[in-house]
């Protein structure tokens, strides 16, 4: 199975607009399914494209041979963290349809 992995991740892309994006679980206890683009936010971005029910997640990496992780930014998040920043997935496109 191409792109799935042990962590119960699956980097692919976007069936609607072809973005890359990260689907994975997060959290133990109840688990929220994410989707989020892979592309990383600058803390102005961040800003911006916030909102109460749009969140933004770390992208953890233990080392450069682990596989991503989606971490929850929660107030004891380090405000220097290294790692990049990303939000959930939201397709630019009209969705095409037959009917």
């Amino acid at each position: 199975m191409t792109g799935r992995r042990a962590t119960g991740a699956v980097d692919s892309r976007c069936p609607s607009c072809a973005a890359l994006v990260l689907t994975q679980w997060v959290g133990t206890v109840a688990a929220l399914k994410v989707t989020a683009n892979l592309q990383p936010l600058t803390p102005a971005e961040q800003h911006a494209v916030r909102e109460p029910n749009r969140l933004i997640w770390c992208l953890y990496r233990a080392s450069a041979h682990s596989p991503p992780r989606l971490r929850w930014i929660t107030a004891s998040h380090p405000p220097g963290c290294r790692h990049p920043h990303v939000t959930e997935h939201r397709c630019t496109t009209e969705p095409h349809t037959l009917f």
